[in-house]
């Protein structure tokens, strides 16, 4: 890993498909990049650059002397740019801001490579330059989740924090700390979970709240306890907390509703987590997105046919995690809640 001192200098990787490597650029130490990007194949090109961990500011110029079609993510498939088509001889700037964190994916996951991995992949990857410049004092939406939150490693699998980074434009960074398998419970005892989040936590950053899904055997108590914990903690940095209700379980009645306990996310003891979450919200006078109300009415406004494209029902016969579709509707269903309540400006959102 490269000193402290890459916080306050300009990496700049310019990556020239075709042509020959050219002397390193006076104002970064990487030269034309072709050290740091795999362009030896016609498929994705892959980037690395050893940075230690932060937030940055990325522009990437696509194109080519042909025409492409170019998606790009980041670290653990964390999507950054939805695919964009460039005609031969076009280039287009693109800008993103990108939090780096170790471990790179879901936070009790393995810890993956360190520094900025890149994929530029799509129909017809062309890449032109890249340029990764410190960006310490850009605001985060930090998440903390489950599952259908978190950065999933392998696909079909995509949680919808995994796709909100592609709605947005430079100047705020996702901070993805959802983690498999976590309820209330875990997330708050797991050293790895909310211990390390908290501190992390700065004036002005927004910490979106979903967890439901695992908390199977939490008491109504317990649960509201738990939540309003997170909550104060994030109070006590100077963050906003966000509440948000569960995303639906893909699981229909006879008439074409969502209208039932498994879909809704009541558990094993009768705990409607919506609806406590959607209360203590209000006791706490704390934002709200009501993420169970506006995934059922798009999977019941797709019927139980159309609705399987948004879940994993045909690949792995679940429909309570997402596919990549399922996640990046569900994610601009969150972005929408955060621009309506003031949580993200307008100039802020691609």
């Amino acid at each position: 890993m490269r000193s402290t001192a890459l916080l306050t200098a300009v990496a700049t990787v310019a990556v020239a498909l075709a042509a020959a490597p050219s002397p390193a650029r006076a104002d970064g130490p990487y030269g034309n990049g072709l050290e740091h990007c795999d362009v030896t194949g016609t498929g994705p090109v892959d980037c690395h650059v050893d940075l230690p961990p932060g937030t940055y500011d990325v522009t990437v110029t696509l194109g080519g002397d042909t025409a492409g079609s170019t998606s790009v993510t980041a670290e653990t498939r964390r999507a950054l740019l939805a695919e964009t088509a460039t005609a031969a001889g076009e280039r287009t700037k693109r800008h993103v801001t990108v939090h780096v964190r170790d471990p790179e994916g879901e936070p009790t996951g393995p810890a993956g490579s360190p520094g900025l991995d890149l994929t530029f992949a799509g129909a017809a990857p062309r890449l032109a330059g890249l340029r990764v410049t410190p960006a310490p004092a850009a605001p985060r939406i930090f998440l903390i989740g489950d599952s259908t939150v978190c950065d999933q490693p392998g696909e079909p699998y995509a949680g919808w924090g995994q796709q909100l980074p592609r709605h947005l434009e430079r100047g705020i960074a996702v901070a993805n700390y959802a983690d498999s398998g976590e309820s209330t419970v875990s997330y708050l005892a797991n050293p790895a979970l909310f211990p390390t989040v908290r501190p992390l936590v700065r004036r002005g950053d927004a910490v979106l709240i979903q967890l439901a899904h695992n908390d199977k055997q939490t008491d109504a108590a317990t649960y509201r306890a738990n939540l309003t914990t997170l909550v104060e903690g994030v109070r006590a940095q100077g963050g906003r907390p966000v509440l948000v209700t569960p995303i639906v379980r893909r699981w229909f009645n006879a008439d074409g509703t969502l209208n039932n306990g498994t879909a809704l996310l009541v558990n094993g003891l009768g705990v409607d987590h919506p609806a406590e979450i959607r209360r203590l919200a209000a006791d706490l006078g704390t934002p709200l997105v009501d993420l169970t109300a506006l995934t059922k009415a798009r999977v019941e406004e797709l019927g139980p046919e159309a609705s399987k494209a948004l879940y994993l029902t045909t690949e792995k016969r679940d429909n309570t995690h997402t596919s990549v579709r399922g996640a990046t509707e569900y994610a601009a269903l969150v972005l929408g809640e955060l621009r309506a309540q003031g949580i993200v400006p307008e100039r802020l959102i691609r």
